[in-house]
């Protein structure tokens, strides 16, 4: 379930997967299900059967020079709408608004002091 303006998905960026996935399972006991996509494998960490993190590696020129981080995706009624009040407000679009097969429609974008977010209306439960 979420709900308009809360902290809906945390995103581990990072240029080496197994030594992340290694870490957290051994700190956290998380265990990561493989997602097959066009540019990689996207790997969802789960606490038992909850899922409660993602993780993609970054690679190619796409992430030169951007930083291993987490990443926070916000939940939004309307990702167009809100994506339009980013940009009034002086910030920026740095990518989509996107349609994610089973996941939702998300923006990633930059606020107006250049921190850098995710904006997500998730597929399901409102």
């Amino acid at each position: 379930m979420w709900s308009h303006g809360n902290f809906y998905w945390n995103e581990l960026m990072t240029r080496d997967a197994e030594a992340a996935r290694n870490f957290y399972s051994s700190t956290l006991g998380w265990l990561f299900e493989p997602m097959p996509m066009s540019n990689g494998t996207y790997w969802v960490a789960k606490q038992g059967d909850t899922p409660v993190a993602g993780m993609f590696e970054m690679k190619g020129p796409d992430f030169e020079g951007v930083p291993q981080a987490w990443f926070a995706y916000i939940a939004v009624d309307d990702v167009d709408k809100r994506v339009k009040k980013v940009v009034a407000a002086g910030g920026k679009i740095l990518r989509g608004p996107v349609d994610i097969e089973n996941v939702g429609r998300l923006a990633i974008l930059q606020d107006n002091s250049g921190v850098r977010l995710g904006f997500m209306r998730p597929i399901g439960d409102d």
